[in-house]
């Protein structure tokens, strides 16, 4: 990150991330849950929700009852950043079944033509309306043929709908084909192998409040600061930070650091020293504006996740270092 202030004020106050408690955890967290075939993605939630007496907890991207794997669970305030999680980029595991048989090399050919952006129609059952869209998939990768079984991974952008892949990938080759499984693998940066059963998360649960032992279920819920991780980051002066808390805007002497190559109008996380998310917002000017001017607004909030009051309220006074040691 570019550091614009370098005798910014040392962060001594907030928490890390990693510190927190459990229950704070629960108050603002997410779970990647493997979903189980059969039951919907609202029953599962609902199951979640009642097993660690959440008043709130939401799933970000819904799947089909018969469809399994990462479905990631905000819980209380995280509720709040599903947008984020939905419009993340997703990757798939994929039985599609050709209708007639087609040679190898053919079928190798026909998808890799439907890698980059392609076209699609959402299917008559679906929750949006049937508009034509692009979408692009960023890789298609053949794992297996079987006859006319084709296991295959695909990673692409939010709201692909993997069924209607199929259909069009069929109707390329000429004989039709259908999904016959489907797995999620990814959402943003939740993996399979961080996500954690339904059985895990009651058992966890149970071990934390009759037995005192907190490490599974620390494993199993993590940070809301998980969903900012693929955003651009301005880190915040801590003599700063409370004036974001109470709704205002990040004027230029109020940044720490920042990364570079920012443009304007991007969606940026306001982070601390102690890495805590404190909002979000949208950027006024470039990160080489941002560097080459001393005032100005910088970012806009748009939504704050911090409480007012972890960090003290200074931001009447001046940010440089010297007069706010006269005052702390």
């Amino acid at each position: 990150m570019l550091v614009r202030d370098e005798n910014a004020m040392s962060d001594r106050w907030g928490k890390r991330p990693s510190d927190r408690t459990i229950g704070e955890l629960l108050e603002a967290g997410v779970i990647a849950l493997d979903k189980p075939t059969g039951p919907t993605s609202h029953q599962v939630t609902a199951w979640a929700k009642a097993t660690l007496g959440m008043k709130k907890l939401g799933h970000g991207g819904t799947l089909d009852p018969n469809v399994s794997g990462v479905l990631p669970l905000c819980t209380g305030k995280a509720m709040r950043l599903t947008d984020l999680v939905l419009s993340s980029d997703k990757e798939y595991i994929c039985l599609m079944r050709l209708h007639k048989d087609r040679d190898e090399k053919r079928i190798r050919a026909v998808m890799k033509e439907f890698q980059g952006k392609i076209y699609q129609f959402p299917p008559v059952r679906s929750a949006v309306k049937r508009q034509l869209r692009i979408r692009t998939i960023s890789e298609l990768k053949i794992m297996e043929i079987s006859g006319r079984d084709i296991l295959f991974s695909v990673s692409c952008d939010a709201g692909t709908y993997i069924r209607t892949l199929c259909t069009d990938v069929g109707e390329a080759m000429g004989c039709g084909a259908n999904m016959i499984e489907l797995r999620r693998s990814r959402s943003g940066s939740m993996g399979e192998n961080d996500a954690a059963t339904l059985h895990d998360i009651k058992d966890s649960y149970i071990f934390w409040q009759q037995h005192g032992r907190e490490e599974w279920i620390r494993s199993i819920i993590r940070p809301v600061e998980v969903l900012v991780e693929p955003l651009p980051k301005i880190i915040v002066k801590a003599s700063a930070v409370d004036a974001v808390c109470h709704g205002a805007d990040l004027n230029i002497q109020g940044i720490h650091m920042i990364d570079e190559d920012i443009r304007r109008n991007a969606l940026v996380a306001l982070m601390t020293a102690r890495g805590e998310l404190v909002a979000l917002g949208t950027m006024m000017m470039s990160t080489p504006k941002i560097m080459s001017t001393s005032q100005g607004k910088a970012v806009k909030v748009t939504r704050v996740m911090m409480n007012a009051g972890t960090y003290p309220r200074m931001w009447k006074f001046s940010t440089d270092l010297e007069e706010l040691k006269e005052q702390v």
